[in-house]
């Protein structure tokens, strides 16, 4: 059997994505999008945070048409890192790098087609220079 690492979200941006460059010139923009639900036992609406990082042409349409409240569906693969705080310790980040993203709306942006997938060049960038240029 094929192994699967698939994340599916449909969620709103908690900031306006932040849009940097790869020394090699690649656009990576990266955002965070809430999803809620509502708790089992007791009722109470839960919120988790999702940090998204997309690439190239994605990247720079995200950093274009996204903004603080949109409504968004992200498709990609859970990733993790290793990073260093700025006390030294070592932590773990994860993070849903970008395969598929569509603008769903929001105030004063029509809906739109997906930006489309990201190419297979882009999934080759190197993680610690993806890091760098995420912050």
């Amino acid at each position: 059997m094929k192994d699967i690492n698939k994340v599916i979200l449909v969620g709103r941006l908690g900031a306006d994505p932040v849009q940097k460059e790869t020394k090699n010139g690649l656009a990576v923009a990266s955002f965070s999008v809430a999803t809620s639900r509502k708790g089992r036992e007791d009722g109470v609406i839960q919120t988790q945070w999702h940090k998204i990082v997309a690439w190239g042409k994605q990247a720079e349409a995200c950093a274009t048409y996204l903004k603080k409240g949109h409504l968004v569906y992200v498709e990609g693969s859970m990733r993790s890192r290793k990073y260093e705080a700025k006390d030294g310790t070592a932590r773990l980040a994860f993070e849903i790098h970008v395969d598929d993203v569509s603008f769903i709306g929001g105030r004063g942006v029509r809906p739109s087609r997906s930006a489309g997938p990201v190419g297979q060049g882009e999934a080759a960038v190197d993680e610690g220079e993806a890091l760098a240029a995420s912050g």
